[in-house]
């Protein structure tokens, strides 16, 4: 299997803990895939883009002749193909919680790079700021009530999206310490460590 994508993206990032993951689990080893890089900006990595997906968005999987184009989709397709259970519907709503609080991250995060005010008094941009206020604010409770204990897939998604939010410095989370100290937490987790410390952004 080939994974492509940045080494930036929360998206590609939680794939990549997954498949550690499943490599901690002895599902798979080590060889089993490969992460191959790719700058999604620069005209090579555009081609590259363009020639495998069409949704012209990372990560993507290919295992032999299957392409897999989006992260909760590949996600499903590793879980299937190393018959791990299915996820739970609370788990499934947890899910779309934060891939709506990502999307809209990273569009406050492309609009702030492209020179734009994110934080003007603009319908798009309002509509927004208050996804993210309302979803962290639903992330952070469902985190009290021990959603996010265990580390699995909706873990590894939560972690990348405050790791990422918080470098890029789209959200005040200091108002939210519990969100900050589990994400801390599993910072320093050794069975995991060399694994996020791969897929860190900053490096």
């Amino acid at each position: 299997m080939q994974l492509y994508g940045s080494t930036t993206s929360p998206y590609v990032r939680r794939i990549r803990l997954y498949l550690a993951t499943l490599i901690d689990l002895n599902l798979i080893n080590k060889e089993s895939y490969q992460f191959v890089n790719i700058d999604i900006f620069s005209d090579e990595g555009r081609e590259k883009l363009i020639e495998d997906n069409p949704t012209l968005k990372v990560p993507y999987l290919i295992d032999g002749e299957q392409r897999v184009f989006d992260s909760r989709v590949i996600y499903r397709y590793l879980a299937e193909k190393y018959s791990q259970p299915a996820l739970s519907w609370q788990e499934e709503n947890i899910l779309t919680l934060i891939d709506a609080a990502n999307d809209s991250f990273v569009t406050l995060f492309l609009t702030k790079r492209s020179g734009l005010d994110n934080k003007q008094d603009s319908l798009f941009f309002n509509l927004q700021n208050e996804r993210v206020d309302i979803i962290i604010e639903q992330l952070n409770n469902a985190l009290l009530k021990g959603d996010f204990n265990a580390w699995n897939y909706p873990s590894i998604c939560l972690f990348s999206l405050l790791d990422w939010a918080n470098l890029r410095e789209l959200y005040p989370f200091n108002e939210f310490p519990k969100l900050l100290e589990w994400l801390n937490k599993y910072k320093s987790q050794k069975y995991i460590f060399n694994a996020i410390t791969e897929s860190d952004p900053r490096n």
